[in-house]
């Protein structure tokens, strides 16, 4: 969990970093500003506020962790405080480099120390890397020879993050303990930042070991399981119930216990087993055989619509477990296919 309670905003240097396909270039400050209190407080506010969520990622590199840019940009600015404007720069070069597709927006790039951040209980230094793409417009009221006047201006919401990364001072060897903020992007230009330009990866840890077999599950039950065994989508959504509720009835998971609870028969462990370890190759995943349940990842992965039965466009059916209380027919009559669902009472 991160705190900012105790959070100083010490140095902070601003470029603006334009896009490299336009040829729209870098403007460098020449030095690092010194907001006064008032402006720090809402700086702090506008970067450190997104970053709620326990998941963590870490830097890495294909060949060697110290080819990673900003790793290594960042380690020095750890190693000697007072380097953090030289490599300011060096970073905002390095992410125009990366700014390369065409709807990448040109923006003001940020580098700030951070003091006494809370992390897990631990208190540490962190440099925040962030970047402002989108201005909003803002009203200024004012008086004027007895009347109002009013004009409109073009700045930044700081409620509003667009980009935003965290590298907390701890476990440098496997690539420090990184959160990152993306709410601009979500199509092809969204990678720039996380993947070109970070270069990051899933932290092994219980957040990613939750949401790792939840999502395991979730393509094992509607992908795999209907290509090996007679299941129907009320079979599906109640083996995506169990998933759930051992993840909500137990405070860790022990994979082979977990996959008798949930999968009951031999020979669809047998297969869940091979399946999850095809899975785990395919996208360069490691999952612990026993480890700690993440509620926050719960939460986050684990939506009504995990065990949820579509029929047609009139009804949707979410399963809570209890397989005897629902059966499925047909009705030639009407040449459709119903379920039958037993219950006590209604609430």
């Amino acid at each position: 969990m991160i705190e900012f309670r105790y959070s100083q905003l010490l140095n902070i240097v601003i470029h603006n970093v334009g896009n490299k396909a336009n040829d729209e270039g870098c403007q460098f400050s020449s030095a690092i500003i010194e907001p006064n209190n008032e402006l720090r407080n809402l700086l702090l506010h506008y970067f450190v506020t997104p970053f709620k969520s326990e998941e963590y990622n870490c830097f890495y590199h294909e060949s060697d962790l110290n080819f990673n840019e900003v790793y290594s940009y960042v380690s020095k600015i750890f190693d000697c405080q007072s380097s953090i404007y030289e490599q300011s720069i060096n970073l905002a070069k390095h992410l125009y480099e990366k700014s390369t597709h065409a709807k990448i927006k040109g923006g003001e790039f940020y580098v700030v120390y951070f003091k006494s951040c809370m992390i897990d209980g631990k208190i540490i230094d962190a440099v925040g890397l962030f970047k402002s793409e989108n201005k909003d417009t803002f009203l200024r009221v004012y008086p004027l020879a007895g009347c109002f006047e009013i004009e409109s201006e073009k700045g930044i919401n700081i409620n509003k993050l667009d980009k935003g990364c965290l590298i907390f001072n701890t476990e440098k060897e496997t690539g420090y303990l990184v959160a990152v903020v993306d709410n601009t992007n979500k199509g092809v230009d969204a990678k720039y930042w996380i993947e070109d330009f970070l270069h990051i990866s899933p932290h092994k840890d219980d957040f990613h070991n939750t949401q790792n077999v939840l999502s395991l599950c979730r393509n094992f039950v509607e992908k795999e399981l209907p290509q090996e065994f007679d299941v129907s989508k009320a079979d599906q959504a109640i083996f995506l119930s169990k998933t759930v509720s051992a993840f909500k009835n137990n405070s860790s998971i022990d994979m082979k216990q977990f996959a008798k609870e949930v999968f009951i028969q031999p020979d669809v462990i047998e297969r869940f087993s091979k399946y999850k370890t095809a899975y785990q190759q395919e996208r360069d995943i490691q999952i612990d055989e026993i480890f700690d349940v993440s509620e926050q990842a719960l939460k986050k992965k684990a939506k009504g619509k995990m065990s949820t039965i579509r029929l047609d466009k009139n009804f949707d059916i979410s399963i809570h477990g209890g397989d005897e209380f629902i059966q499925r027919g047909y009705d030639e009559n009407k040449e459709m296919y119903y379920y039958q669902l037993f219950f006590k009472e209604e609430k």
